[in-house]
């Protein structure tokens, strides 16, 4: 059974309760007032080193629960002070206990780029992201197919990033074509919830030059994340060792050490 489409099955039913409530227009109609710049995501993993997407996750449907009294400031905080160059923010509430709310706190608590990670399955959530206060989403190549480009195009008009995620060599190339500019290689798969580094090793070598490339998923140790970037990571996003790790702070220093 692929894990992804209950998940998203209930954000498309949430979206549609969202839209009810609030209309795509009204979205529109509220960032045409605002004057909000927008940081610079891309920038931030493109930085000479090893970047990491540091993540506030307070569970998830592989690790169970993390932390889920985390206070979203303070967690932004403790990674910015410790070397994130961006942020990473879950807002899906049901399996992962997230909520929208935290990345516009974690965003009021620190300058670096935020991302928001969620299931985007319909263009509302572009423009919800970025009223949000995003300057980056996830897009799924597994959850959106032939619309990825379009979805990737959408963002761009709505001046964030889009970190475009794959599994393998098929899912790369349609992120490819979608002209992705910062490419997420998912370790875990999406059936037995398993990890394997060397999903990353095997498709890195495939992102063309002028791409970043981060891996996700897997990265536990210090060994894992040198392990990621001799294999060609220009960034990692990393949340479950963290959310786990009696002090987040000194575990992402070691990362970087």
């Amino acid at each position: 059974m692929n894990r992804l489409d209950p998940i998203l099955e209930r954000r498309r039913e949430a979206v549609a309760a969202a839209r009810a409530l609030r209309p795509l227009e009204a979205l529109e109609d509220a960032l045409a007032a605002e004057a909000r710049n927008v940081r610079d995501f891309r920038g931030a993993l493109a930085a000479p080193g090893l970047s990491i997407i540091a993540e506030l996750k307070r569970r998830s449907p592989s690790g169970g629960a993390l932390k889920p009294a985390a206070d979203a400031a303070a967690t932004a905080a403790a990674y910015y002070g410790a070397g994130a160059r961006a942020l990473s923010v879950l807002t899906e509430t049901e399996h992962f206990g997230g909520a929208i709310e935290d990345l516009k706190v974690a965003r009021a608590a620190v300058p670096v780029p935020v991302l928001r990670k969620d299931f985007v399955v319909d263009p509302y959530q572009i423009a919800e992201s970025r009223l949000a206060g995003a300057d980056a989403i996830l897009i799924i190549v597994a959850a959106l197919g032939a619309r990825t480009s379009e979805f990737v195009a959408r963002a761009a008009e709505a001046e964030l990033h889009a970190l475009v995620e794959v599994h393998d060599e098929r899912e790369l190339r349609v992120a490819l074509d979608a002209g992705a500019e910062i490419v997420g290689i998912n370790n875990r798969s999406l059936t037995e919830l398993s990890v394997d580094l060397g999903v990353f090793e095997r498709l890195a070598p495939l992102v063309p030059r002028g791409v970043l490339a981060v891996a996700e998923s897997g990265v536990e140790h210090r060994a894992d994340a040198v392990r990621m970037r001799r294999a060609g990571a220009d960034a990692l996003l990393v949340g479950t060792a963290l959310m786990r790790a009696p002090d987040p702070a000194l575990k992402l220093r070691e990362f970087l050490a």
